[in-house]
């Protein structure tokens, strides 16, 4: 039996030893394999310095066009009349037509209501004919779903005996 023993160990030796064998085999072609998809891309100073080359061309060649276009005329559509004028041109122009407007005033903080006369403004708020402040009585909604022709306009100006400014054909 001492025989078939032996025999035995020397087959698991052998299986051991053709296990690490494969296994390491397999290492080596992943390596050769690595080698042979990343060895033909460029490597080195050269290569980043042709990239840097080409980068800067295409910047420069990019400010030209922006140069271009911002100083010189050409037309943008001949058909129609629009042309490119340049941007120093173009500024000049702005500021003489700019010049040339009177100022306009600020836009309104709130939203413009109906137009009443002076006397309506200083109107005590407690009076008829004062019109509550808020929105205009086109833009309001109902508050109730009633059709909008049974509703009734509210009076735009206030009449004059609400004016606590004495009129001129009042006179005592």
């Amino acid at each position: 039996m001492a025989d078939t023993e032996s025999l035995r160990q020397i087959a698991h030796s052998r299986a051991r030893l053709s296990t690490w064998l494969g296994i390491v085999l397999l290492f080596a072609l992943f390596g050769v394999i690595v080698l042979a998809v990343i060895g033909p891309t460029p490597r080195g100073s050269d290569y980043e310095e042709i990239r840097a080359k080409k980068r800067v061309e295409n910047l420069k060649t990019a400010h030209e066009d922006a140069e271009k276009a911002l100083n010189t005329y050409a037309w943008i559509d001949k058909n129609k009349g629009i042309a490119r004028i340049p941007i120093d041109r173009a500024m000049e122009l702005t500021v003489a037509e700019l010049a040339q407007q009177k100022p306009a005033p600020a836009g309104p903080i709130a939203r413009p209501g109906p137009e009443a006369p002076a006397g309506a403004l200083a109107s005590p708020a407690g009076s008829p004919g004062a019109a509550p402040p808020g929105p205009s009585p086109s833009t309001q909604t109902p508050a109730s779903p009633s059709p909008p022709a049974q509703q009734s306009p509210a009076p735009t100006s206030s009449p004059p005996a609400a004016s606590p400014t004495p009129s001129p054909s009042k006179a005592p």
